[in-house]
C-alpha cells in the first residue's frame, strides 16, 4: 500500500518546517518540542461532563493522573475505566500532549479513561516508568468508588512507549492474580527493543518516527544495554503470554515499529490469547491524535473506542 497522502503532507509539513529530530536535542528541548507543536495536528476536543486531575499514590510519591467523564453521565454512575499511558519514547510526552485523545476516547466510548503522567528518563530510567504505570493502574482500582469508575470493568492501553507500558502492565497484572483486564490497547507499541526488525531498516528515516531516535529513545531510558531483554522492557520475550488479557494491537504500514507490534500480535495468538490485529497501512507512527491534518485518525479513535465499549460492556 502507498503512503497516504495526507500522512506524506504531514511529513512535508514537517520537513518544510525545518523541525530538528528528536535524537539532535537535549530532553527537555525535545519535551518542549513535542509539547509546543502537538496542537498544529490535534483536533478540536470534544465536550466532556468532567475532568479533573487527581494523584495516584507511587512508589516514590505522588503519580499525576487526568480523570476524563463523558457528557451526560449522573455522577453516582460508576463508569468502566480505561488507563491511558501517553506515548513519547518514555522520555518526551504528558498528559497534556495526549489530552485531546484521552478526550476522544472518552466521548466515543462512553467510559471514563484515566490518564498516567509517569516519570519519564533519563531522570527515570527503567523501570521507573513501569513502576508507575502499575503502581496507578492498582491505586485506580483500589479507588475506584472516589474516582467515579468500576474496577471490575478495566482496560488498559497507550500509543508507541505507552503501548509498550500497558503490555507489561497486562502481563504484571496476569502475574499477580489481579486487578482483571478486560482488554489491552496496543497502538503501534514497543514491544521489543532488544533487536531491530525489517521495518526498522526498511523505514529508519522519513516517515514520522526515525531509527535514529528510537535508538535516542532507547538510550535515555535505559542504564545497561542488557536491560534491553528484561521483558518489562520488551514484552515479546516475556517466557508465556499465556493467560495475559485480549488485547486489540494497532500498527502503522510506514512505521519503524511496525513488524514488532504484528510480532507481538502473532505471538499473543500463538498462546491462546484472543487478539484483533489491525494495520493502517499507508499510515506514519503516531497518526491516531493526529485528526486536524489526518482523516483516517478518527477511523483509529472510532476502533479503538468500539473495541472499549463491546470489552467494557
Amino acid at each position: 500500500m502507498a503512503l497516504d497522502p495526507q500522512a506524506a503532507n504531514v511529513i512535508d509539513l514537517i520537513i518544510k518546517s525545518g523541525r530538528p529530530a528528536y535524537h539532535t536535542l537535549s530532553p527537555k528541548e525535545a519535551r518542549r518540542l513535542f509539547l509546543e507543536t502537538r496542537p498544529a495536528s490535534t483536533p478540536p476536543a470534544p465536550q466532556l461532563g468532567a475532568v479533573r486531575d487527581v494523584s495516584a499514590e507511587g512508589p516514590l510519591g505522588a503519580i499525576p493522573l487526568r480523570v476524563y467523564r463523558p457528557a451526560g453521565v449522573p455522577d453516582s454512575t460508576r463508569l468502566p475505566v480505561h488507563v491511558f499511558f501517553h506515548g513519547g519514547g518514555w522520555v518526551i510526552g504528558d498528559i497534556e500532549t495526549h489530552d485531546v485523545v484521552c478526550r476522544q476516547l472518552t466521548a466515543e466510548a462512553g467510559v471514563s479513561v484515566i490518564s498516567v503522567d509517569y516519570r519519564l528518563a533519563p531522570e527515570h530510567k527503567f523501570p521507573a516508568a513501569v513502576n508507575d504505570a502499575w503502581a496507578a493502574t492498582r491505586w485506580i482500582v483500589a479507588h475506584a468508588a472516589e474516582l467515579g469508575v468500576d474496577g471490575g470493568r478495566l482496560s488498559v492501553g497507550g500509543d508507541s512507549a505507552g503501548g509498550n507500558l500497558a503490555a507489561v502492565v497486562a502481563l504484571l497484572a496476569r502475574d499477580a492474580g489481579a486487578p482483571k483486564i478486560s482488554l489491552q490497547v496496543l497502538v503501534y507499541p514497543v514491544t521489543d527493543l532488544g533487536a531491530e526488525t525489517k521495518s526498522y531498516a526498511d523505514l529508519a528515516d522519513g516517515y514520522m518516527l526515525t531509527r535514529d531516535s528510537m535508538r535516542w529513545f532507547r538510550a535515555q531510558y535505559l542504564t545497561k544495554e542488557e536491560e534491553a531483554l528484561d521483558w518489562r522492557v520488551s514484552p515479546i520475550r516475556a517466557t508465556s503470554l499465556a493467560g495475559v488479557a485480549p488485547a486489540l494491537v494497532i500498527t502503522a504500514g510506514f512505521d519503524p515499529l511496525r513488524d514488532e507490534g504484528e510480532a507481538y500480535a502473532r505471538k499473543l495468538r500463538e498462546a491462546g490469547v484472543s487478539v484483533d490485529a489491525i494495520c493502517f497501512g499507508g499510515m506514519i507512527h503516531g497518526f491516531v491524535p493526529m485528526g486536524r491534518l489526518i482523516d483516517t485518525a478518527f477511523r483509529g479513535v472510532t476502533l479503538i473506542a468500539g473495541s472499549l465499549r463491546q470489552a467494557l460492556r
